[in-house]
């Protein structure tokens, strides 16, 4: 029964594969046949190629962009972890702050990263705030709403027992609450590295962001293209490694 499942999910997982590889081979002729010029439509091949003749570039920047988003991912989940727990600790905590926090959210986030920049500099500083911004809320809302619809059964059976409210928060509550907080985990990472890049894109020295602004500039698309299927295989590795740690987390909870 479960090499059944094994070739169901092998079978499953190709599909999609052999449609991407089928449509990368329609891309690369159509560019050859119609000869399109490479400043219009980079074809495949020399995205490929990107990747052999600008390595040491393209490690370079993604190292960076890397940093950023990883510093800025770790901050995230630190405030957004302190603030949940306080907002459960302090009611008026989070009846003053959290309104602000979904306000907050209205503010586009292209419209914050030049101030950033203006501010903090061209160093990595603001593009990490600016990756903590953006990440932070998914994980706080998703943490915060995992701890309020805890089963009411459960909370009385903790208050007959007395147990304090610090005792209920890590017995009870802040287990119950993980499957919600990887939830918003999962949607941070995939946000993490857009992030960082958007922030570099509009000021920056170094980073997929910078490297993108200059390809683009001398109308280097294949180079555009690289650096972003970079930043989307970044990203899903972020979630990837959130999927692998929620499932050893919620598996070590039970």
């Amino acid at each position: 029964m479960t090499n059944l499942k094994t070739i169901d999910k092998i079978k499953n997982s190709l599909y999609p594969i052999l449609t991407f590889l089928i449509l990368l081979i329609i891309w690369q002729l159509v560019v050859v046949v119609k000869d399109i010029p490479q400043y219009i439509l980079p074809a495949p091949s020399d995205i490929i190629g990107v990747f052999y003749n600008d390595y040491l570039n393209l490690y370079t920047n993604a190292v960076t962009t890397l940093n950023e988003a990883i510093i800025g991912f770790i901050v995230a989940i630190i405030i957004a972890l302190t603030m949940g727990i306080l907002m459960d600790f302090i009611p008026i905590f989070k009846k003053c702050v959290y309104p602000i926090m979904v306000v907050s959210q209205t503010i586009p986030t292209i419209a914050i990263a030049p101030l950033l920049i203006i501010w903090f500099g061209f160093d990595i500083l603001p593009k990490v705030i600016m990756v903590t911004m953006t990440c932070f809320f998914p994980i706080l809302i998703s943490f915060v709403d995992g701890i309020d619809n805890i089963d009411k059964d459960y909370l009385n059976l903790f208050k007959t027992m007395n147990s304090s409210k610090t005792s209920i928060f890590i017995h009870l509550k802040f287990p119950m609450a993980m499957d919600k907080f990887f939830s918003g985990l999962k949607i941070s990472a995939t946000y993490a590295v857009v992030a960082a890049t958007v922030a570099e894109w509009l000021g920056g020295t170094n980073g997929l962001g910078v490297y993108m602004v200059r390809a683009k500039s001398s109308y280097a698309l294949d180079k555009v293209f690289a650096s972003t299927i970079l930043v989307i295989i970044f990203s899903l590795v972020f979630v990837g490694v959130i999927q692998f740690i929620k499932k050893i987390a919620l598996r070590h909870n039970k």
